[in-house]
């Protein structure tokens, strides 16, 4: 994986110590830990630098058409690991980090779905995503006075879990394993495995019959 690293300040030649650097993975990783980031400049600045060129990753997937191997190496450019092979991401797609997100094998994504990924999105195994589904897992403090501060939450998807079109997902939330949620839910809690969750805030419905 390509490691990006930013000069914040060179004393070297004048006192003979160190550069301080910073390591884009130990930035990426703060985020995903998760809670308010307290972000430096330098980090906020590195954040940007990440997003602004895995943009232009972005803009290539969705500007131009592109077939199914085709789409997976671009998306495999964008998370900076290999897409499996078993797995199959539609365009248009967006995303603010766009690095962040870990897909697993035979995993489909629907088109128009929006990856709000800082904090970390962890998809696994055969898990089903409808079309124009948001996972969201950065929020602001509530503080007017702090209001810019980023808290981030991962979210992670169980093994099978199916979305449906127009799900929203909100920070920290885990999607169990087999369980469906139904088309335009907002999803602010954890789902349970093996049921099927509707609705604005997402509630149980029932469990699965199978």
């Amino acid at each position: 994986m390509e490691e990006t690293q930013i000069i914040l300040y060179d004393k070297s030649k004048i006192q003979g110590k160190n550069v301080f650097k910073i390591n884009k993975e130990e930035v990426l990783k703060k985020a995903r830990e998760g809670g308010n980031l307290h972000f430096t400049k330098e980090e906020l600045g590195l954040v940007d630098e990440i997003v602004e060129k895995n943009l232009l990753i972005i803009d290539q997937i969705n500007q131009h058409s592109h077939n199914t191997k085709e789409r997976r190496e671009l998306f495999s450019q964008l998370y900076g690991y290999q897409i499996p092979e078993t797995t199959d991401i539609k365009a248009p797609y967006n995303a603010d980090v766009g690095c962040q997100t870990f897909v697993e094998d035979n995993v489909f994504i629907n088109k128009d779905c929006f990856f709000m990924d800082l904090g970390g999105i962890w998809i696994d195994e055969k898990v089903k995503i409808g079309p124009r589904v948001s996972l969201i897992t950065v929020n602001h403090a509530e503080d007017p006075n702090h209001r810019d501060d980023l808290i981030t939450g991962s979210i992670h998807i169980e093994r099978n879990a199916w979305l449906g079109a127009n799900v929203t997902v909100l920070p920290g939330v885990t999607i169990g394993e087999n369980s469906i949620v139904g088309a335009n839910a907002l999803v602010t809690k954890d789902v349970e495995p093996n049921s099927i969750y509707v609705g604005s805030p997402a509630k149980k419905l029932r469990d699965l019959r199978y």
